[in-house]
Parts: structure tokens; C-alpha cells; sequence
């Protein structure tokens, strides 16, 4: 605990000497030190004291409250299955074997039943087992460890229902060696027990719950032995010694399948300790641990959280600290306010000069801030401008076949323009209508393509709407039509959907899908046959489009460096290695993703992700 200095005023001049006037100030103001500096440390430890003990009752709250939704949840798994063994009892085929024990129909038809009510129940396993204890029927007949053949006598679940009625019970499966709660009821003929049918519930759904709750949780039995854990090298072990009569019965009934069950730590738990206790743990250092119990089931089981009390000391320690800190400063006004007037200037004068750097400081920072947002302005317009450089690039490389596709229907035109006339000076009337509507249809075709590569090349602001994907695979395939029939490649789309949207940009969705698209035709150009699959998807609160090519894939060396800019593979001729770049950079600015990948049975997979647009958005359209 720091201590807090106060400073008295100096000695005024008086009757005695300065050097018994300065030795007494030294002495006093080293008296108040000490006892300030004692007093904020009792102040402390009483702060911690109580705070410690606050949060430990919240801690204890906390668990107390988890371990009631744990039991809760317990109690229901096992209950949901109590009524089960004695609804399976009165099934007609299971005391006609206990009549007839060698019966092999009976044994087959028994065997059925079983088997369908485990499947049904869901549960572990389920079998008859006779007057004497042996099994004569199982859901597991089929299995090479089957209950079949085996005698369970010895197991209290099977006193418990032949002389209770019902019988519970959980232990170690001596067949299979699999853990599991039994639950069991007499089989009755006028009165008489013939046998006992016998259900058997795993609990692994409990125990995957229990790992999962963070701190260390521990289910007990009545004799105090864990058999469930969060973690499971603490399962089998006692939480204190055990009498000879428990030891005795346990391997009676071999329970757990141990001969003996260790102690869990290295002193007995005391369940009814309030403050935490220091454990050695298997494997584990010693450390100290909050222990909170709660009794669970009708079987005498309890429920153990060991609580790290780390956090509630660490937060008693804090605001212990800080109450002794405001004793302090309490301490150190009350001394400040003793002092001198001149003091009081100094700290005005402090003051303002703290305000000053402060307000220099503000200035700078917004300097800062104004000179960041230019540099996000100046990165958002390089940004437009590379998207729309790529776009103009786009255009470039599909320059000739663009123009091959206007030149066709211009030439068209000429020649129906021609006719038209000749056809009109011989009076061939009919002949000049079927003519102009032919020219009507090339304006058309020649319009739309003209429309098409205006809107590409448009330079639009950033503003993402919804866009129907359909439309934009349409425009982008008219785009690069002339590079598809160059190479007499086939292009295949595949949309469950063709109303399907997305957040985006038309515009610029329609540049990411040509780049793709060109991509794809340029790795298969020369092949015999190249094909592109087209495929549209929703994908939760996405919509996922895949560009496949049929070509010789890439390569691994390539793949690490595709979306960088100014790399390419392709002569320099034939682009800047710009169009990925850029791609990627206007799929991320909607929130998506664009990645690549190989097909398994070869070519490339161009995946980009971008949220869906809802229905209202894309009817708005």
C-alpha cells in the first residue's frame, strides 16, 4: 500500500532555534506518514476481506445456479426413461419366455421386441433376465458381446426390482465395460415374479455437457465415488476415504470394475466448506478451489463444481486497492487543503499548463484525424478509378470481337437497306415490309449491344443496392460473346433461383463476373472441346456463384499470387494482371469473399460469396 506524504506548513519563527523547529516538522511529518500509510493498509485489508467474501457468495450464487440447470437437465434424462422397464414388462412375448426358456421362437420373438424398443427408446441396450438372474433375451443379441447367457444376479438392480418393484442402478457394465444407468422392473405373472426387464441408458450426452461448463464438475454417488467428470481422468475416485462395508460391496457388485477407487485429491473434500480450500488434484499442483454441491436424483447422487476462486480474489483485491487508494486520496485532500496558498497557485499554474498540452495535443490529433480521412478519400477515389481502369482494360481486350459483333449487323443493314430500295422501285411492296422488319430487328440487336457496353463502361458511385444475379450473368455474357464463339466454347448456367439477389452494384458485379468469365475462356483456349460451368446458389444469408473451367487448373506456385496486382500469367499483350486485383477489391468493399480453388477431376473454380438481397429488394428492382 503506497504512502501518502503530507506536507505540513514550514515553522514559523518563534521562541526556539531552527534546528529543534526543524527536527520536530521532521519528526511529526513522519509520525502522520506512518500512520496514514497504516491506516490506508487496515483500511485495505478490511476492504478485502469483505469484498473477498461478497464475491465468493456471488461465485457460490453463480454456481449454485448452474449446478440447478444441471440437475434439472439430469433429473429429466432420468426420469423421461423411469416408466419405460415397467411398460416393457408387460409385453406378452417376454413372459412367454420366462415360461418356455428354451423356445427358440420365443427367444427369437423376444430378442425382436427388445431390439425395436431400444432402437425406439433410443437408449443403450435393453434385456430379460430370468428368476435366477440369467439373460435369456437382449436388444445386443447380434453383437459378440451380447447380455445373452450372462447372469446379473449379483447386480442391485436386479434385487432392488425383485423385491421393490424397480430397480436403479449405475455402474460399469461387466460385459461390455461400458458405463451406463440401469433401470429395471419385475416381470409378473398372478402375482409371481418371473423375471426382470432390465434398460440401460448411456449418460455420454451428460458428461460432453459437463466438459463443456468450464470449471471442473463432478457427479458423485451416494457413497461419494465420481463417476461422472469434466474431465475423465478424475472419474472413479472418492471425494474421502471409504468404510469396509462400501469397499465390500462395491466388489460384490463390481460397480465401477476396480478393485479399489482412489481418493480424488489429496484430502478429503469438505462439501460444506464456505471458503475455498487447497487441493492437489491428480496431475495437478496443489491450488485452491471453490467447492459448491447440489444433491441430484433420487439416488443420493450430488453434483460437484471446483471453482477456480481466482477471479473473486483478483476483484477483491482490486476494489480492496481501490478503497484504500480513495482512503489515500482522502488522506492526501485533507492534507492538501493544509497547505500553503502558494501551493494552491502552483497547482493552478500546473493546471494550465496541462490544458494547454491538452489542447495542443487535441489540436494535433485532429490534424491527424483530417489528414487520415484525405488519405481515405484519395485511397476510395484510386480505388474507382483502378475499378473503372479495369473495366476500359476489359473493354480493350474485347475491342475486335465487339466490333466484329456491330460490323455484322451493320453490314446486314446495308445490305436490306439496298434491297428495300430495288424491291421498292419494282413495286414489290410485301417483300420491302419483310426487308424493313428485318432491319427493325439488326437495330434492335445492334442497340442493345451499344446499351450494354455504355453501361459497362459507365463509371457509377459506390452505392450497393440489390442487383438480380440473373440479369447480371445475362450482361456479362454478352459481353464476352465474341470471345466464347472465337473459341467455340460452351458456357452452362445452372440457377434454381432466377430471382435470386444480391448487395451490390450492377455495374461492377457484371466487371467481376466478365473477368472471371474471360479468365476461364483463356485457360481453355486451344483445347477441343472448352465449357464453362456457370453455378448460382444461396447459401444461408448468401448467395454463391462458381465460375468452373474445364482447363489444366493452376498451379500452386500460381494460385498464392493470383489476386495480386500486376500478376498474370498471359503475355503482356494480353492484360496487366490487374483484373483479379481489382476484382477482389470490389467483392470485398459488399462484404464478400472470392477465392479459387481446383476442381478434383480437373480445371479451375472461381468461388465468390456476396450477401443476399431479401425478396422486398429484389422486387424493388
Amino acid at each position: 500500500m503506497p504512502a501518502v506524504t503530507l506536507t505540513l506548513p514550514a515553522a514559523a519563527k518563534s521562541g526556539y532555534d531552527a534546528p529543534m523547529g526543524r527536527a520536530a516538522f521532521s519528526s511529526r511529518t513522519w509520525l502522520l506518514t506512518s500512520a496514514a500509510a497504516v491506516a490506508c493498509l487496515l483500511i485495505g485489508l478490511l476492504g478485502y476481506q469483505l469484498l473477498l467474501g461478497a464475491y465468493l457468495a456471488h461465485e457460490r450464487q453463480a454456481a449454485t445456479q448452474r449446478l440447478d440447470a444441471f440437475a434439472l437437465s439430469l433429473e429429466a434424462t432420468l426420469n423421461r426413461h423411469e416408466s419405460l422397464p415397467g411398460l416393457l414388462a408387460l409385453e406378452p412375448s417376454l413372459a412367454a419366455l420366462l415360461r418356455e426358456p428354451r423356445n427358440a421362437q420365443r427367444i427369437a420373438a423376444a430378442n425382436a421386441y427388445l431390439e425395436a424398443a431400444q432402437q425406439g427408446a433410443a437408449v443403450s441396450a435393453t434385456y430379460l433376465i430370468d428368476a435366477e438372474g440369467m439373460t435369456l433375451a437382449a436388444s445386443n443379441w447380434r453383437q459378440p458381446r451380447s447380455f445373452v447367457g450372462h447372469n446379473y444376479a449379483f447386480r442391485p438392480y436386479f434385487t432392488d426390482a425383485v423385491a421393490h418393484g424397480l430397480g436403479r442402478f449405475y455402474g460399469v457394465g461387466v460385459t461390455t465395460g461400458e458405463p451406463g444407468y440401469f433401470l429395471a422392473a419385475p416381470v409378473r405373472e398372478q402375482g409371481r415374479v418371473l423375471g426382470v426387464v432390465v434398460l440401460k441408458v448411456g449418460l455420454e450426452a451428460m458428461e460432453q455437457a459437463m466438459a463443456g461448463a468450464g470449471d471442473t464438475l463432478l457427479l458423485a454417488d451416494a457413497d461419494g465415488i465420481v463417476f461422472l467428470s469434466s474431465e475423465r481422468r478424475l472419474r472413479y475416485r472418492s471425494l474421502a476415504p471409504l468404510p469396509a462395508d462400501v469397499t465390500a460391496r462395491l466388489a460384490a457388485t463390481r460397480q465401477y470394475g476396480k478393485p479399489t477407487i482412489p481418493l480424488l485429491a489429496d484430502r478429503p473434500l469438505d462439501l460444506d466448506a464456505v471458503r475455498p480450500l487447497r487441493l492437489a488434484l491428480p496431475d495437478q499442483p496443489a491450488r485452491e478451489l471453490l467447492q459448491v454441491t447440489r444433491p441430484v436424483g433420487n439416488l443420493g447422487w450430488r453434483v460437484v463444481q471446483l471453482g477456480r476462486p481466482d477471479e473473486a480474489r483478483g476483484a477483491a483485491f482490486s476494489g480492496a486497492l481501490a478503497v484504500a487508494l480513495a482512503a489515500a486520496f482522502a488522506m492526501g485532500v485533507a492534507a492538501h487543503l493544509r497547505h500553503r496558498r502558494h501551493r494552491r497557485e502552483e497547482l493552478r499554474r500546473i493546471h494550465a499548463e496541462l490544458e494547454q498540452r491538452i489542447a495542443e495535443r487535441t489540436a494535433d490529433l485532429t490534424d491527424k484525424i483530417a489528414e487520415l480521412q484525405r488519405t481515405e478519400a484519395i485511397l476510395h477515389e484510386t480505388r474507382d478509378t483502378a475499378v473503372q481502369a479495369g473495366k476500359l482494360a476489359v473493354l480493350g481486350q474485347l475491342a475486335a470481337g465487339i466490333s466484329h459483333e456491330l460490323n455484322q449487323p451493320l453490314a446486314a443493314l446495308q445490305t436490306f437497306a439496298d434491297n428495300a430500295a430495288a424491291l421498292l422501285a419494282r413495286g414489290r411492296h410485301d417483300e420491302v415490309g419483310e426487308n424493313l422488319q428485318m432491319i427493325r430487328e439488326l437495330i434492335g440487336r445492334t442497340g442493345r449491344i451499344v446499351r450494354q457496353l455504355k453501361t459497362f463502361a459507365r463509371k457509377e458511385a459506390a452505392t450497393p443496392q440489390a442487383v438480380t444475379i440473373a440479369t447480371a450473368i445475362e450482361h456479362a455474357l454478352l459481353l464476352v460473346e465474341p470471345r466464347r464463339r472465337d473459341y467455340g466454347a460452351r458456357i452452362d448456367v445452372a440457377q434454381d433461383d432466377p430471382g435470386l439477389g444480391v448487395v451490390a452494384e450492377a455495374g461492377r458485379l457484371e466487371q467481376v463476373l466478365v473477368n472471371l468469365l474471360l479468365n476461364g475462356l483463356d485457360a481453355m483456349h486451344g483445347l477441343p472441346e472448352p465449357r464453362l460451368e456457370i453455378t448460382v446458389a444461396r447459401l444461408g444469408a448468401h448467395v454463391r456463384l462458381s465460375v468452373r473451367d474445364h482447363g489444366p487448373g493452376i498451379a500452386d506456385e500460381v494460385r498464392s499470387h493470383l489476386f495480386e496486382p500486376f500478376y498474370t500469367t498471359k503475355p503482356a499483350s494480353e492484360g496487366l494482371g490487374l483484373g483479379l486485383a481489382i476484382s477482389l477489391a470490389i467483392v470485398e468493399s459488399y462484404g464478400g469473399t472470392l477465392r479459387t480453388d481446383n476442381a478434383a477431376d480437373g480445371g479451375a473454380v472461381f468461388e465468390l460469396l456476396l450477401p443476399a438481397a431479401d425478396n422486398e429488394d429484389n422486387n424493388g428492382r
